[in-house]
């Protein structure tokens, strides 16, 4: 058999590197900053890149390359590069392909140090950004100009969980000869695998579910490798690359994503459950609750419901803050994907910098909290739940 006949948490886990001389049955790591070579030869075609051998760990070493590997495998990409952070994913991949002149057409709802690229640093070089509003999907193409050149959206949306039809941004995206660029970070490619519906580059914040225990820093883009080569050039030559270690943790989190997905979305789906019938609650969003307004374009793409639920408590920005000073179990945390379960109000926290006008426009209002549903007793997280929103 080969790895194209095994599913997908077979290939998670055998899918990878040569055993050295020791044949080790786990990978191990390979902490070094460089590789030596045979003789003057080998070192020449290695730098010419006439052979494809690990040269310098800041671009190439066994462990980021098996990381790489998976994930391509997971995804259906033909090559990838892996970052120190998501950011760090995000940023250099639009860097690595934008110039000063280009034009990015976006959803609105994006996470906010996305947002602050798009609004604050990328239009010093000349680089412009329009949103478009992810629940009027019929105005995405009037937002397209003649120096577009990417488009970009997260799905589900950062923090209001928000879906967008995919195979639509496809369309769009070939119709117009542009760059579709998803961040795939809150379905991981266990749940979603946005290149099937004409994404052309995928990239994950490694930092949430694929490490889903709070430990490492990592990011990854991966896509078609004509993209990922001038990514790869940028990358080779700025330095955001992933560190051996990280890659190796990552690439053995792996090796359990489907099954801790498989429990993270069984939790998720009654804590949502759970809220919808709250009566301090003003609205539930969950991809597979028939309540959310995408549900049907979300049991499309979408293999499971995620871990996150966005919920409205009523009572508005004091309420919201109310509720997270009366949690007892979960944790008060900006990070997501973990074991642990994590409560957040973006209100007042992660986008209390943006106007009221400005989070009402991507969905974010002022009692809305996220919960980033972890691995614990369900019935333990809801019952904290329960007390802090009485």
């Amino acid at each position: 058999m080969n790895e194209q006949e095994f599913g997908f948490e077979t290939n998670a886990i055998r899918n990878q590197l040569e055993r050295t001389q020791y044949l080790e049955h786990s990978v191990p790591l390979f902490l070094t900053s460089s590789f030596v070579f045979e003789d003057a030869e080998d070192m020449r075609a290695s730098f010419a890149e006439e052979k494809d051998r690990n040269i310098y760990s800041r671009y190439s070493n066994p462990n980021t390359n098996e990381f790489i590997d998976k994930i391509c495998q997971m995804e259906g990409a033909e090559s990838g590069f892996a970052f120190a952070s998501g950011m760090a994913a995000v940023y250099s991949t639009l860097a690595a392909l934008l110039n000063s002149g280009d034009h990015i057409v976006s959803a609105g709802s994006v996470f906010g140090a996305t947002h602050s690229l798009f609004v604050n640093y990328f239009p010093k070089w000349g680089i412009e950004t329009t949103y478009f509003d992810i629940n009027k999907p019929e105005t995405i193409e009037s937002c397209i100009q003649p120096n577009t050149k990417i488009l970009f959206a997260e799905s589900p949306t950062n923090p209001a969980i928000d879906i967008i039809d995919l195979e639509l941004l496809g369309a769009i995206a070939k119709k117009h000869n542009l760059i579709l660029i998803i961040d795939n970070c809150f379905a991981t490619p266990y749940l979603q695998q946005p290149l099937k519906w004409g994404a052309h580059l995928v990239i994950h914040s490694a930092t949430k579910l694929m490490d889903g225990q709070g430990r490492v820093l990592g990011g990854i883009t991966v896509g078609e490798a004509e993209l990922i080569q001038k990514i790869y050039l940028f990358s080779r030559l700025t330095g955001p690359s992933l560190s051996p270690f990280n890659a190796w943790v990552l690439s053995k989190s792996l090796e359990t994503l489907a099954i801790r997905l498989d429990r993270h979305c069984e939790n998720a789906m009654k804590v949502a459950e759970f809220l919808e019938q709250h009566p301090n609650v003003n609205k539930v969003k969950y991809p597979f609750l028939k309540s959310h307004p995408q549900y049907a374009i979300a049991q499309k793409q979408m293999k499971l419901g995620g871990n996150i639920v966005a919920f409205e408590i009523k009572g508005g920005l004091e309420a919201g803050r109310a509720f997270l000073d009366k949690i007892k179990l979960c944790s008060l945390s900006p990070n997501l994907g973990d074991t642990r379960t994590i409560v957040t109000h973006p209100a007042s926290t992660t986008h209390s910098k943006l106007s009221v006008e400005e989070r009402l426009a991507v969905s974010i209002t002022d009692g809305l909290v996220r919960v980033s549903v972890g691995l614990e007793t369900v019935n333990d997280v809801i019952a904290d739940l329960e007390q802090a929103l009485s």
